[in-house]
């Protein structure tokens, strides 16, 4: 008789401690389930009949396709959940991932939700390959918008144009913008500056972007503390960069991007993972130029292939840098080559430098160490190995 009794009350307490959850204000359940993506937060209705319907009230939209077994069930799960969602609950965030062609249908069917849904929209991601005409106008009007993505490759995953990006957007509280893929248009007067009508942007993210009609792109922005650049193309151009705050700055891909302006003299924090291709005559002398302006900075980090781009330059080990004075830390990610790179040193006749992983006992790279070194051998340096 005791052991059923144990049983019988075991699970009259496990009934107990769920009922306890279940018996949560629905304010509580509502935020506990905003940091589900949506498909899991909307199977909680399985639960109970208590459960049923607290989905609907949640203010943030995460919708990733890599969670669906098949793009079907994706489009329509997004489709039943904005047909099904409390309409008068506002919209706070949408996340909306798709790494792949997506039907125009869909997205225009979640353009107009937010359109209709932003009057209080602090956080917005479109990550789509797919004509985006049917987004920019929703985001033109949510000017409670402070964290804004926008990655789109309009022809699908193996096409390489570029969507234009609007030359003004109207986004006053704007703090955070992540582009990618879009092209930068010169206005009437010749000047490519998109960012300076962003007057309270502190992070900036500019990833596979190109720029047309000019070769100068101004980035014009007091409050701009953070710069983020990825690019693997040939669009060769000059940055003017007018960021008094700039505090950080990160690269990965080829240099091929010169700056110019006052811009660089204030970061103290500087990230830089450069590859290059076959054409090896220009990134490593960009490279170096960054190096030479970056007057002020504390922490460096650098990529095994960044020092191997630096390498190329004729006689580097005999060069002089004049700045790096107040590095205070040095960190080495040890990483393989990527296949460009070691297309590029096969042509240099390098052949017998190479080494699996990449050791930091290479001569090469405790040359081009000891030159970033130079003005301050104090620093510390860290050696961080990586898998890829």
């Amino acid at each position: 008789m005791n052991q059923p009794m144990t049983k019988r009350r075991r699970r009259n307490d496990l009934e107990k401690s769920e009922d306890k959850l279940s018996d949560l204000p629905d304010s509580i359940l509502i935020h506990v389930l905003s940091f589900l993506n949506t498909k899991d937060s909307v199977q909680t209705c399985i639960l109970s009949k208590r459960w049923n319907h607290v989905w609907k009230y949640i203010p943030i939209l995460t919708l990733h396709c890599s969670l669906f077994s098949n793009l079907k069930k994706f489009h329509i799960l997004v489709s039943r959940i904005l047909s099904l969602r409390d309409n008068s609950i506002v919209l706070h965030a949408l996340d909306f991932v798709r790494n792949g062609r997506i039907q125009s249908r869909l997205l225009r069917r979640v353009a107009h939700y937010v359109l209709s849904h932003n009057v209080k929209l602090l956080r917005l991601r479109i990550d789509v390959k797919c004509d985006i005409a049917h987004i920019l106008p929703c985001v033109s009007s949510c000017h409670t918008l402070t964290s804004l993505k926008l990655s789109v490759s309009p022809k699908g995953c193996h096409d390489y144009g570029r969507t234009l990006f609007p030359k003004s957007l109207n986004l006053p509280a704007l703090t955070s913008l992540h582009l990618g893929n879009f092209a930068f248009c010169a206005s009437d007067d010749g000047r490519i500056d998109p960012f300076s009508v962003f007057s309270k942007l502190n992070g900036l993210i500019i990833d596979n972007c190109m720029v047309k009609d000019s070769e100068i792109l101004c980035i014009s922005s007091e409050t701009l503390v953070s710069l983020t650049m990825r690019t693997h193309s040939f669009n060769y151009y000059l940055i003017n960069l007018s960021a008094p705050s700039l505090s950080s700055f990160a690269f990965t891909g080829t240099p091929y991007q010169m700056f110019c302006g006052s811009g660089l003299s204030s970061i103290k924090q500087v990230n830089i993972d450069a590859e290059m291709l076959a054409n090896y005559w220009k990134p490593p002398f960009i490279l170096l130029s960054w190096l030479l302006e970056l007057a002020n900075i504390k922490s460096l980090t650098v990529s095994a292939s960044t020092l191997q781009v630096l390498s190329f330059i004729p006689d580097f080990l005999k060069l002089k840098i004049s700045s790096l004075h107040s590095l205070k830390s040095v960190k080495i990610k040890l990483k393989p080559l990527s296949y460009g790179l070691s297309l590029a040193l096969k042509i240099f006749n390098l052949e017998k430098s190479l080494k699996a992983g990449f050791e930091l006992s290479s001569p090469i790279l405790d040359g081009v160490l000891n030159l970033l070194l130079q003005n301050s051998p104090p620093a510390d340096v860290d050696i961080i190995h990586c898998s890829r």
